[in-house]
C-alpha cells in the first residue's frame, strides 16, 4: 500500500503543490490583515493548506485517469504509473475518493461558506482535464482552476468575498496560463496527431512563445494594479520586481528551435516565483499600515 501511494504521489508531481499554495497562503494574509487587521490563525492556515493539497491531489489524478488513452500514446508520457500498469485505474479512483473526501472535511473546518463552494471548486479542477479535447485556450482553463485558490483562501478566512481577489485570481491565471502554454510546446506534434487542441498547435511554437510573454507581462499589470488597490507597501513591489524579473529569465531559456531547458524553466523558476512572492508579500503585511 505504501509502495502504491508514493507511486501515485510521483504521478501526480505531489511537490508541485508549491506553484499554487503560495499564492492561496498571500490571499489568506491580505484577508486577516484587511479585514481583522491581525494575522490568519494557525487551524484557518492547516485547513487551508489541507484543503489546498487535497483539492489538487484529487483533480491532477484524475487529469490523469481521463488522459490515460493520450498517455499512453506518448512518447514523453508513456512512463507515467497509469500508463504502464504500475498503478492500476481503480487504486487511483479510491485516491481521488480520499482527497475528495479530505477536502471537503477541510472545507467544513474553515467556514460553512467555504463548504457550500467547495462542490464548485472541484467541478471547476476536475472539468480542466477535458477542456484540451475542444479548445486551444485550455492552459487558460488550467490557470483559472488554480487562479481560484486565493479567492478561496480569503472565504476561508473571513466567511466573505472582496473582489479585489479576482485582480490576484486573474495574475494568477495568466502565470499558469502562460507557462503551460511553454510547456504545451513539447506536445505539438502529438497534438496534431491526436486532434487535441493548444495554443502551440494553433499558432506555431514561436508565436506561442509570444503568446506566453504576453501573458506573463499581464501577470506583473495585475500585481502592480493588486498592490496599488490595497495601498501595499514597499515589499509588494520588491515582490512584483522579483517576479517580473524570475519570468523575463524563464523566457529567455526557452527559443523556438531550442526546448531542451524547458523544464528548468517549468519547474524550477516558477517554484521559486510562487516562494518568493509569498515571502515578500508576507513581509509587506507584517509592516502594512492598515
Amino acid at each position: 500500500m505504501a509502495g502504491r501511494i508514493r507511486t501515485v504521489l510521483e504521478m501526480i508531481k505531489f511537490e508541485h503543490s508549491v506553484f499554487a499554495l503560495p499564492f492561496a497562503l498571500t490571499g489568506a494574509l491580505l484577508a486577516a490583515r484587511a479585514t481583522f487587521h491581525n494575522w490568519p490563525s494557525l487551524r484557518q492556515v492547516l485547513w487551508i493548506v489541507v484543503a489546498m493539497v487535497a483539492a489538487r491531489s484529487a483533480a491532477m489524478t484524475i487529469n490523469r485517469i481521463a488522459d490515460l488513452h493520450y498517455d499512453s500514446r506518448n512518447s514523453r508520457t508513456k512512463t507515467r504509473a497509469l500508463a504502464t500498469g504500475a498503478l492500476s485505474v481503480s487504486f487511483a479512483w479510491v485516491f481521488t475518493l480520499i482527497a475528495v473526501a479530505v477536502f471537503f472535511v477541510a472545507a467544513w473546518r474553515l467556514n460553512i461558506l467555504a463548504l457550500k463552494l467547495a462542490p464548485v471548486a472541484l467541478a471547476i479542477l476536475f472539468f480542466y482535464s477535458y477542456t484540451k479535447r475542444f479548445t486551444s485556450w485550455s492552459h487558460l482553463f488550467l490557470g483559472f482552476a488554480l487562479g481560484i485558490s486565493p479567492a478561496a483562501a480569503w472565504i476561508a478566512v473571513t466567511g466573505g468575498f472582496d473582489w479585489r481577489m479576482l485582480i490576484l485570481c486573474g495574475a494568477v491565471t495568466l502565470w499558469v496560463g502562460g507557462f503551460d502554454v511553454l510547456y504545451a510546446c513539447q506536445d505539438v506534434e502529438f497534438d496534431r496527431e491526436a486532434g487535441l487542441f493548444s495554443v502551440p498547435k494553433k499558432f506555431g511554437i514561436g508565436n506561442a512563445l509570444v503568446i506566453a510573454r504576453v501573458m506573463h507581462a499581464g501577470v506583473v499589470i495585475l500585481l502592480s494594479w493588486l498592490a496599488a488597490s490595497f495601498g501595499l507597501p514597499w515589499p509588494a513591489w520588491a515582490g512584483i520586481a522579483v517576479v517580473a524579473g524570475l519570468l523575463g529569465y524563464e523566457h529567455s531559456l526557452v527559443k523556438a528551435n531550442d526546448l531542451s531547458k524547458l523544464n528548468a524553466a517549468f519547474f524550477t523558476v516558477n517554484g521559486y516565483i510562487s516562494m518568493l512572492f509569498l515571502l515578500f508579500w508576507g513581509a509587506a503585511a507584517a509592516v502594512w499600515r492598515i
